[in-house]
């Protein structure tokens, strides 16, 4: 059986023209060590490392695998290093830059930028630890500016799958942007004989994710902005089933909102990310711009579903409205 926690590589190793420093995050998918490039730029360097399926002992450099697993590993592993690949394309300000990918010790590596800050789940953590949570402004200001980087990311065709506050980091300037994307994990999860546990986080995985053979697309994004905003304002994630938001100190369209894209069937949830940005509107910022008319470089992801329905009334009727507007891009007609 594969060890919980693997070895990380050692600090000071040379590998690939870079020297790690440190590890910096452990997770069951991978490792992210703090690196230094030859030029003595700071990077982070994302290493494939599914700890349910290999292992690796301190001193070690290239993990092992078992037979059984190996199907498995190997095919994590093409999608792992096909997503950096995919990433290394998005040139956005809200979603993480890659750098460079490459394969040694017998996995691959993803290359990315390094930016000081801090995750939004230790804000989470630190205004719980002071007795409050995050306000309304701040929570719409933060998501307002990530779902013009998520928007840009299904574009080029590619889903997050794992958002999480943990997976959002805050620059020191307050913006955010998009980390660790869970498509790969997703694929050993549902695309093998013998499929792996989930490697998500419970709460913020939409259904579907969770079934075998479920339909994701931007839907399922959706879920997950829904769940990391009620993380915001309750300082926990939903429960699995079930998410009734009877919450003091925010508004009734807030509120209404992410219950909206907590709906468990993905038809129910907002119909697409602009009608959802649009309705996040902060009130210090401009309406966001609509994106051009898709081109087949810039498909959307998924086949396409649905509009929105059983919505309700209020903001809800109003974002079903929305959906259908020629002026919104990113619509699923």
């Amino acid at each position: 059986m594969a060890a919980q926690y693997n070895a990380p590589l050692p600090d000071g190793l040379e590998i690939a023209g870079y020297r790690i420093v440190k590890k910096i995050a452990t997770g069951g998918f991978s490792i992210v060590y703090l690196a230094y490039d030859t030029l003595g730029v700071v990077v982070a360097i994302k290493e494939y490392l599914p700890a349910a399926l290999a292992e690796r002992a301190p001193g070690e450099l290239a993990p092992r695998v078992a037979t059984g697993h190996l199907q498995a590993y190997q095919l994590g592993l093409k999608c792992f290093f096909d997503e950096g690949r995919a990433l290394a394309r998005v040139k956005h300000p809200n979603v993480v830059r890659v750098l460079n990918f490459f394969r040694a010790h017998e996995t691959v590596y993803m290359v990315m930028a390094f930016e000081a800050g801090q995750t939004l789940q230790d804000l989470i953590d630190t205004s719980r630890a002071a007795g409050h949570t995050l306000d309304e402004d701040q929570i719409r200001t933060i998501f307002h500016q990530l779902l013009q980087g998520l928007r840009e990311v299904h574009a080029n065709k590619l889903l997050h799958l794992d958002l999480k506050p943990a997976n959002i980091w805050l620059r020191t300037d307050g913006t955010p942007l998009l980390l660790d994307f869970g498509a790969a994990r997703q694929t050993l999860h549902r695309d093998v004989p013998d499929p792996v546990a989930p490697m998500y986080t419970p709460g913020y995985a939409a259904p579907e994710m969770a079934a075998r053979g479920g339909r994701l697309g931007p839907w399922s994004d959706v879920y997950g902005v829904g769940a990391a905003m009620y993380a915001c304002m309750t300082g926990a994630p939903p429960a699995p089933k079930g998410h009734t938001l009877a919450i003091d100190g925010y508004s009734a369209a807030l509120v209404e909102l992410v219950q909206a894209c907590l709906a468990p069937e993905p038809l129910d949830r907002p119909g697409s990310l602009f009608a959802l940005q649009k309705a996040l509107q902060p009130p210090a910022l401009p309406v966001p711009v609509a994106a051009p008319a898709p081109t087949p470089e810039s498909a959307q992801v998924s086949a396409q579903a649905a509009p929105a329905a059983g919505c309700g009334r209020g903001l809800l009727a109003r974002l079903k409205l929305l959906t259908r507007r020629r002026d919104d891009p990113d619509r699923l007609p």
